[in-house]
């Protein structure tokens, strides 16, 4: 079994990992370490700075993840800000300023960087959906943002990501990707 090096504090983020690099015989070290996040929009230069950090840090190959959402109706705001709207508008703030708005269409967009010390690899992927009217669902350990209350996935445009059951959760597992899935295929493959 092959092994990586996850630095984030997020817990949300190493469980999906987990879940998605153990079904490809990969095993996530997870390394709780706080990384300073650049001020920028781009989610690939975020990705990249947090990679250079975390490897300074583990000494190791590793990786590490950014995402932004990006609300139609608001010119793709909040974009890779997702941590400073959460933390001045909120969720609720959030659904305040779609009040009315037909147009609910919304993604989140990740990127996940690998670094080994000498090359930095990039892998993508964007989950499409719809922004709920209103806060559904409740917390669990998956959880990577307080947006999945808000958030209604292309794979069951009725419910949030909160709302999902278990038993959901595997089946969209299963039926939807990740850059997590992209990482995995390309590092199975690296010697």
């Amino acid at each position: 079994m092959k092994t990586i090096t996850f630095v984030t504090t997020n817990k949300g983020k190493i469980a999906t990992a987990k879940e998605y690099l153990s079904d490809e015989d990969i095993e996530v070290v997870p390394y709780n370490y706080e990384l300073i996040e650049p001020r920028t929009d781009d989610i690939q230069e975020i990705a990249k700075q947090k990679v250079l950090q975390a490897y300074n840090v583990v000494k190791q190959p590793c990786i590490a993840m950014d995402s932004g959402f990006y609300i139609d109706a608001l010119n793709g705001f909040p974009r890779a800000f997702v941590n400073f709207a959460l933390d001045t508008i909120g969720t609720q703030g959030i659904l305040d300023i779609m009040r009315g708005k037909e147009n609910r269409k919304c993604s989140f967009r990740e990127c996940l960087a690998y670094y080994d010390g000498k090359k930095i690899e990039y892998f993508f992927y964007e989950h499409n959906g719809l922004l709920a009217n209103e806060y559904r669902g409740k917390d669990n350990d998956r959880q990577w943002s307080p947006l999945w209350h808000i958030y209604k996935d292309s794979f069951d445009l009725s419910k949030t990501l909160s709302e999902l059951t278990e038993e959901e959760r595997k089946i969209r597992h299963n039926s939807t990707g990740s850059s997590l899935q992209e990482f995995a295929k390309w590092f199975k493959q690296q010697k």
